[in-house]
């Protein structure tokens, strides 16, 4: 057995040395599963109450902008969001429907509640609504390359925006901590008559830094004072280095935050350019159909995750990582709205997106070890508590309010493995609990407390079985 030993040195990593948290986007899941009482409720119970589910605390909420009626080319049975501005066809009169989105707003409502004191909300927006569009479609431009958001229409867009952010406010009794006008704009992706969802093309430069200028003037005209505004969530971490560069200086004038996705394998310069400049950094999208470890089975996604989220911390020092969507798949016998969902489960041991699955028909989710092996990491490691820079295999957390330390550790080996976690500069621990994911859905652990771990004065020894993330909780009493 291989022997490893790191030293914890409390090299703080995080912005103002507070983490922020875990979190997901609840579109496109929510808008699908909110027309259930049961799925919301379970909802808000495995993914964002920390006794009973993953505990995470930021809920990404996207605001639609809703498709010409006229169109049906979405496919997807989630991705068809609402938008809260009406267009009359023959009248061209504009008319606020504030229920349209009530599917997502529900879950939205009932996640906010078991997030407790830590929750914090950031609305976000994938295209404008298709009349402030150049193609009249909200799924992008004829030529994916080309700005999509009229010129004339981006002073309306960010008041469609803060209006809408207000109305969650005042209305719903839901605060909105941060605001993101764009969602990877700098990519090519988003197309006219798409069949898979909304997206708008914003050209870095003059074009995102004109939205966010006005969204800010917008955020202004509301008295949306506590409002955070952030950048535009490009698509990976080079992209979002050149569209941060990019920004005119009035625009970096008004910016309270950059966040990037992780689509591709994180580059640290968005990081370094974050920590320059003294903006605070989110990675607040990423996911991928991936699987890691040796043999792993059904825990070979589960370890791809674990590893992601450690390169990640590790790679661009974030103050907060959000996944993409918690659910992703679902199994229902009709679908919904003429369009096809599963028809049976996938094979767990292959790669998917998102942690569970939303079975439609019997209203009940799915769990997966990855599902599992998020846990390890958003059950422990807590808003407030402060990021320690460890190896490319490990997180590590100090808890400064009761002088604790989580560590969370991945083994990728089929073989266990033997890790010695050398203290330095921290306090003297005399307890330590041990919680560890491995094995399959069926038979193998989710968040069992196991006895793999001897510790000293000098640090904690460990031994990691094969294919497993573990996670050590240390205390002082």
């Amino acid at each position: 057995m291989t022997k490893t030993t790191v030293s914890l040195k409390n090299r703080i990593i995080t912005g103002d040395g507070c983490f922020k948290g875990w979190g997901t986007s609840l579109c496109w899941w929510a808008n699908r599963v909110g027309g259930s009482e049961r799925l919301t409720k379970a909802a808000a119970e495995l993914f964002f109450c920390r006794e009973k589910g993953l505990g995470l605390n930021i809920m990404r909420y996207n605001i639609g902008g809703g498709d010409d009626p006229s169109h049906g080319h979405i496919q997807r049975t989630d991705s068809m969001m609402p938008g809260f501005l009406e267009k009359d066809v023959a009248t061209g009169e504009l008319k606020w429907s504030y229920e349209a989105d009530k599917r997502q707003l529900d879950v939205l409502q009932a996640c906010y509640r078991a997030s407790g004191e830590d929750a914090y909300v950031e609305a976000f927006s994938n295209s404008p609504p298709y009349f402030m569009t150049v193609s009249g479609c909200s799924s992008g431009h004829r030529n994916p390359n080309c700005n999509n958001l009229r010129r004339d229409s981006v002073e309306a867009f960010a008041d469609y925006l803060a209006h809408v952010t207000d109305y969650i406010q005042r209305e719903k009794g839901i605060k909105i901590s941060s605001l993101a006008p764009m969602n990877e704009p700098y990519s090519n992706y988003w197309y006219k008559n798409s069949p898979k969802q909304e997206g708008c093309h914003v050209s870095p430069g003059k074009r995102q830094s004109e939205l966010l200028v006005a969204a800010k003037r917008a955020m202004r005209k509301y008295s949306l004072d506590t409002t955070a505004l952030t950048t535009s969530d490009e698509t990976n971490t080079r992209r979002a280095a050149k569209a941060f560069s990019a920004l005119t200086p009035e625009a970096l004038s008004v910016i309270d935050r950059v966040s990037t996705h992780t689509y591709e394998r994180a580059t640290p310069k968005i990081g370094e350019l974050c920590r320059r400049t003294g903006i605070d950094l989110w990675m607040t999208e990423t996911d991928w159909s991936s699987v890691s470890g040796e043999n792993a089975g059904e825990m070979g996604p589960a370890v791809w995750l674990a590893e992601k989220i450690i390169e990640d911390m590790y790679v661009l020092k974030p103050s907060a990582w959000v996944i993409w969507q918690i659910v992703a798949s679902y199994i229902s016998k009709d679908g919904y709205l003429g369009r096809r969902d599963m028809d049976s489960m996938f094979d767990l041991k292959k790669g998917y997106w998102g942690c569970a699955v939303a079975e439609m028909d019997s209203e009940e989710y799915i769990l997966t070890q990855k599902y599992y092996a998020f846990g390890q990491f958003s059950r422990y490691i807590r808003p407030g508590m402060r990021i320690i820079l460890t190896d490319k295999r490990s997180l590590c957390a100090y808890d400064e309010r009761n002088d604790g330390l989580v560590i969370v550790a991945v083994n990728p080996k089929a073989a266990a493995e033997e890790k010695e976690f050398a203290f330095e500069n921290l306090p003297a621990f005399s307890s330590v609990k041990a919680i560890r994911t491995s094995g399959d859905i069926s038979t193998g652990e989710h968040w069992a407390e196991v006895s793999c771990h001897t510790l000293s004065e000098k640090g904690l020894t460990v031994t990691l079985s094969g294919n497993s993330v573990t996670t050590f909780i240390l205390t002082k009493g």
